[in-house]
């Protein structure tokens, strides 16, 4: 019975996995459809009037295209992966304009975008949803792009520049 059961919950393993690897962009215009206005804590308007939003549009301006040149990259700072990683998301060419959106950090939302799913954390979360759970993590996941591998690079002050760009949902 024991084997029956962990193999039973391989299989889910196994298949949540599957399910999040499949997972489409879905672009900050889907999410903000639900993540905005004061009941969801503005969290779609605090993206709009963040330097996130704008990320990918600072490649596109003739200092990236110097650091571009001055590091020996073969492509345009807006079209090499090496600045696509942090300043867009690259999986989807049709939202890389999109700059550094929900999906940059909270994973691909083709299967969690749902009603359904979203009012269940859990459902959400197993459907690839990523959540922090600490400002530790957080802060993890910040300073994968906010690095002195950046070739703009200053220091980084976490709290800081948290301050701008967190959006939690109001308790209650």
């Amino acid at each position: 019975m024991k084997k029956i059961i962990s193999l039973f919950l391989a299989a889910i393993v196994l298949l949540s996995f599957s399910v999040i690897a499949q997972n489409k962009y879905v672009g900050a215009k889907m999410c903000g459809m639900c993540h905005k206005g004061d009941k969801k804590g503005s969290q779609f308007e605090i993206w709009q009037k963040s330097k996130h939003a704008e990320a990918y549009k600072t490649l596109t301006n003739a200092k990236s295209a110097e650091i571009a040149k001055a590091k020996g990259l073969k492509k345009a700072a807006n079209e090499s992966p090496e600045c696509l990683e942090c300043h867009a998301i690259s999986g989807d060419v049709k939202l890389v304009a999109d700059g550094v959106q929900c999906e940059s950090c909270h994973g691909a939302g083709s299967a969690f975008k749902a009603m359904p799913v979203m009012k269940d954390h859990a459902k959400a979360i197993a459907a690839g949803l990523t959540d922090f759970k600490d400002k530790g993590a957080i802060e993890k996941k910040c300073t994968s792009c906010h690095n002195e591998k950046s070739p703009t690079h200053k220091s980084f002050k976490f709290e800081e520049m948290w301050s701008k760009i967190k959006h939690p949902i109001p308790k209650g």
